[in-house]
């Protein structure tokens, strides 16, 4: 950690001693991120970099893009519930694809219908089929929903980005050109938003968060949003030409303890466990203050966040009365033996391995030795989704319903070789959960839906069978040229439709 910082604080010195700042075309926006996007189709998105890319090249017909995450309509001028299993909807006249076709309802069917479908493999369509029995047109620009069961999540569902026939999207902006390096994104002419005020896009990729630091110090960037080490950014605070900017993030990052394990089933010990982590001091030392403590899935503000969940603050007393309540006692009082030993694994991200290594270091002060191993991302995953770790950490994707709480939560999905990517990885088992995340997916009722996730937070945070940490900040670097750029809280990359380089 030493020797990384006095690198980049070397390298950022030897920069500003060159004659003058590089700088990118005046025409383009230059984006760096981590991690190459693999498709703009949003049906075949995987990763979260895949789901920013299309969100700007295939708009929906809602969109929950905005700051207080209730969802806003897009392509769609109307969305009407016709009875409890049916929804109409109408589309915008003016929405085009970017070759200048219009947007009609069968292209609304025809991309639902594509994942509904026997023999899709979208990664949607066990989600979609669960909701949807089929999509229809039923006019030039009207479509008809037809669902299994009343569904509470259905405005914030149809945010999903239609696909014409011939791959194209509606979009503020369309691919010129992907490669293993880049994507390039030219303005869409056919947009029927405002167009964004620079013609082009150009997205790197980069995975050495060094490198992606010295290029925006450098001048060969022009805008990082969330890939940059938190505890490097203040590194480059004092740098003229930088930026940077922060806001309130919906993505969570937690511990997950596995529910099946013999030493985690017991919620005396996830309890202590979540008793002696000290995470406001881990907020403060590694992210500067950027972040906001997590009491569960939702963030504060959230219509449905609950606040008066119980809170495991670090009390190292009660932690271990805990674990001796448990048959966890600690074998020879102020000696070396630990009471137990336990396995963290971890993503070989530099900064997360960092994390998981103080964190163990807050669970040797009640007695439970932590083993850190860190894996590529491929492998770790796995051994998650597999239920082979004891500890392991993770962010969430953006959380902008309630209804996560039944992926994450509900019985039905802890993976099993029919649903190898079943969102319930710690293996947690709750009947009055079950019944509450079932039941709230369908209560058209808003308020007396909020009450049932009220319930939902009270019990899952009582019974911690994953630790909430916190909600990182989004934040963004950006030159100082770059004006107008706003920030999300789901960390989309909208907010560069409304950005606009200073001559």
């Amino acid at each position: 950690m030493r020797l990384l910082c006095v690198l980049v604080a070397a390298l950022v010195g030897a920069i500003a001693c060159s004659p003058r700042d590089r700088r990118t075309p005046d025409d383009t926006i230059v984006v760096v991120i981590e991690a190459a996007m693999a498709s703009s189709d949003p049906r075949y998105a995987i990763s979260n970099y895949d789901g920013k890319l299309s969100k700007l090249v295939h708009v929906g017909l809602t969109a929950v893009d905005t700051e207080s995450l209730v969802p806003r309509l897009d392509l769609a001028t109307k969305v009407e519930r016709a009875s409890d299993l049916t929804w109409n909807i109408e589309i915008r006249p003016d929405a085009k694809f970017s070759d200048g076709s219009p947007v009609m309802g069968e292209d609304v069917a025809y991309t639902y219908e594509s994942m509904l479908a026997e023999d899709s493999d979208s990664l949607w369509h066990r989600g979609f089929t669960e909701r949807f029995t089929r999509v229809e047109a039923t006019g030039p620009r009207t479509v008809r929903f037809h669902l299994r069961e009343p569904l509470a999540t259905f405005e914030t569902d149809i945010d999903f980005g239609i696909v014409s026939r011939t791959g194209k999207g509606a979009g503020p902006y369309v691919v010129r050109e992907r490669t293993s390096s880049h994507v390039l994104l030219d303005v869409n002419p056919h947009y029927f938003g405002a167009k964004p005020k620079v013609p082009h896009v150009e997205i790197k990729f980069v995975r050495d968060a060094s490198a992606r630091l010295l290029m925006m110090v450098g001048g060969s960037a022009d805008l990082i949003q969330n890939a940059v080490r938190l505890d490097l950014v203040d590194e480059v605070k004092d740098r003229p030409r930088i930026r940077i900017s922060s806001a309130p993030s919906v993505l969570l990052t937690y511990m997950m303890l596995n529910n099946d394990d013999p030493m985690l089933r017991d919620v005396r010990v996830r309890q202590a466990i979540a008793l002696a982590l000290d995470r406001s001091a881990i907020i403060a030392a590694k992210f500067g203050g950027r972040a906001t403590l997590a009491t569960g899935l939702l963030a504060p503000g959230h219509w449905a966040y609950e606040p008066d969940v119980t809170r495991w603050n670090r009390d190292l007393p009660r932690a271990k009365q805990l674990l001796d309540d448990a048959g966890l006692r600690d074998p020879d009082g102020d000696g070396p033996a630990p009471r137990a030993r336990l396995v963290y694994k971890t993503s070989s991200d530099a900064f997360r391995v960092t994390l998981a290594r103080v964190m163990a270091a807050q669970l040797a002060d009640i007695g439970l030795e932590v083993e850190v191993r860190s894996f590529e991302f491929a492998t770790f995953f796995a051994d998650v989704k597999k239920g082979s770790y004891q500890i392991a950490s993770m962010q969430t994707s953006e959380i902008a319903e309630p209804d996560y709480y039944f992926t994450y939560y509900h019985s039905s999905r802890i993976p099993d070789p029919s649903l190898p990517d079943g969102g319930n990885r710690w293996r947690y088992r709750n009947a009055r959960v079950d019944e509450l995340t079932a039941a709230g997916r369908h209560e058209l009722d808003q308020v007396k839906r909020k009450a049932m996730y009220a319930e939902v937070q009270r019990l899952v945070a009582a019974e911690v069978p994953t630790i909430p940490l916190w909600h990182e900040d989004n934040v963004v670097l950006s030159n100082v040229d770059v004006q107008g750029y706003t920030i999300t809280p789901n960390a989309r990359l909208i907010g560069l439709t409304s950005a606009w380089k200073r001559p």
